[in-house]
């Protein structure tokens, strides 16, 4: 019988943790599913630990020679015969045995949802770490429709943890497979597009694990490729702004340079921590601007928020110099920013002004705690 659910199981250097991805899956109290290892010419004995369930359901395909992780999981895609896809990392697992039932039941119950999809647990050393937050979407079940969906996925810096999602055959086929030149973020760009072209559903419940390792792929990357890391991330924001304005959002293709310019403000802005090597020089920003906006007007409107962003971060790491120069190129981009004049007079009158500015923005955030600790208690 054709199944109705292909698991794809991509697979490199991973062996140790193969069979508890596959075990999770074989005890689905939903039964009509295959399973495709995909083991990308993996030097370890993936292999073995493939050949040795006895179940017809899994099929073990070997690719020769190594094909990189994107390619790998198209071929996986374009070998499933299901009309549902869940495509799990051989180091991820279901914690659930209810897990595919409950997805299968919701899929087929709103023909219009592409892709469904719930938080993740994070697994560190085998122990369960709890809900990841970032992946988190409210303790009820919901129904997302259209962009506004695709736009808040990339405005909160949230996303979807990969092992949580089942996505119909008919979103690889009619929209987009995982696009090879972006090797970072192809699935959050997957999730984006897909979101034009159908419903997204969210279940509450934590159905999947994520494993939290140094050598995970996402942590590689951030190690290895920073400059992957931005350069797939500004692809991403401007594709979806493109798609946005393609299809008449206007007022959401706003929000979407809003947050374009802000992440472009990270990256050229001062950090620390994990993010520190993820950076963009103003020689790199102006080239990306250029390419993707003609109008000599939008772009000074775009400039004049990353400066004054880039101001922003200046300021809290009392890099007071940069951050000054920063408020006023802002204002020769775009003098009519109220904001930018304050914060640029403030800092302009010394001390006094820096003490008034820090007071506020104490006033601020406490006022927006204690607005919010009224809303948890209503």
């Amino acid at each position: 019988m054709k199944p109705k659910v292909s698991f794809i199981v991509p697979c490199y250097k991973l062996a140790h943790y193969l069979a508890e991805c596959v075990n999770s899956i074989l005890i689905q109290t939903y039964e009509n599913f295959e399973i495709l290892i995909m083991d990308d010419c993996s030097p370890d004995n993936t292999p073995e630990v493939a050949q040795s369930f006895k179940d017809r359901r899994v099929k073990h395909i070997r690719n020769e020679p190594n094909l990189g992780h994107l390619r790998n999981y198209n071929k996986g895609i374009a070998l499933a015969q299901g009309e549902y896809i869940w495509l799990i990392s051989a180091d991820d697992k279901l914690r659930r045995a209810d897990a595919l039932r409950r997805y299968v039941q919701l899929m087929e119950q709103h023909p219009k949802v592409g892709y469904a999809f719930c938080p993740a647990v994070g697994l560190e050393s085998d122990r369960e770490t709890g809900v990841l937050g970032q992946f988190y979407y409210g303790p009820e079940d919901k129904l997302f429709s259209g962009p506004t969906f695709a736009l808040q996925l990339i405005r909160y810096g949230g996303g979807i943890a990969s092992p949580s999602a089942l996505a119909r055959r008919e979103c690889y086929e009619k929209v987009s497979m995982f696009p090879l030149d972006m090797p970072h973020l192809a699935d959050l760009y997957l999730w984006c597009m897909w979101a034009f072209s159908f419903d997204v559903a969210y279940v509450a419940e934590p159905f999947a694990c994520y494993r939290l390792h140094d050598t995970s792929m996402m942590r590689t990357f951030r190690q290895e490729h920073p400059h992957v890391v931005v350069s797939d991330d500004m692809t991403l924001l401007w594709s979806l702004d493109a798609r946005l304005r393609k299809d008449g959002f206007q007022a959401l293709s706003k929000k979407c340079r809003s947050v374009i310019a802000d992440r472009y403000a990270f990256y050229m802005g001062p950090k620390t921590g994990p993010t520190a090597n993820l950076t963009l020089t103003e020689d790199e920003f102006e080239q990306s601007l250029c390419k993707q906006i003609s109008d000599p007007k939008e772009r000074a409107l775009i400039r004049a928020r990353v400066y004054a962003g880039v101001a922003d971060r200046c300021y809290q790491h009392r890099q007071l110099t940069r951050a000054l120069n920063l408020y006023a190129s802002a204002l020769h981009q775009n003098a009519r920013n109220a904001r930018s004049w304050l914060k640029y007079l403030l800092l302009r009158a010394g001390k006094s002004g820096i003490v008034l500015r820090d007071s506020l923005s104490n006033a601020k955030q406490a006022l927006a705690s204690r607005s919010k600790a009224l809303e948890t208690c209503d």
